[in-house]
């Protein structure tokens, strides 16, 4: 796996996460608009949309780079619409990155042909 595309799952990883927080603050802020007088809806609303924008070109990307097959872009698409599926993404997402490593690594020693 090249650098290009460990770097793309990288960045992918690193804004599943805050993705998800910031769908479930916007869930949690969107209750709140209606049982109470506080309203971080509009606020919560632009933070969770450049989040989930950001997902998508970096899913994009990685799609792109990865070469993944059309069910893994699908379900890392879906884990995307999930008020939780970012945090499931990111595990996903570092194991596959470990695995890759732990790949290259055998490759360089001549442990296997991979």
């Amino acid at each position: 796996m090249d650098i290009k595309t460990v770097s793309a799952l990288r960045r992918l990883r690193l804004v599943s996460a805050p993705e998800a927080v910031s769908f479930l603050l916007l869930l949690v802020c969107s209750v709140l608009k209606r049982t109470t007088e506080f309203n971080a809806v509009p606020v919560m609303g632009w933070v969770h949309a450049i989040l989930f924008i950001l997902y998508l070109i970096f899913w994009a990307d990685a799609w792109n780079r990865t070469k993944w097959s059309l069910k893994t872009a699908a379900l890392y698409f879906a884990l995307s619409v999930l008020p939780t599926g970012g945090f499931f993404a990111d595990r996903k997402l570092r194991r596959e990155a470990e695995d890759a490593v732990i790949a290259t690594r055998a490759r360089k020693e001549g442990v296997v042909n991979a």
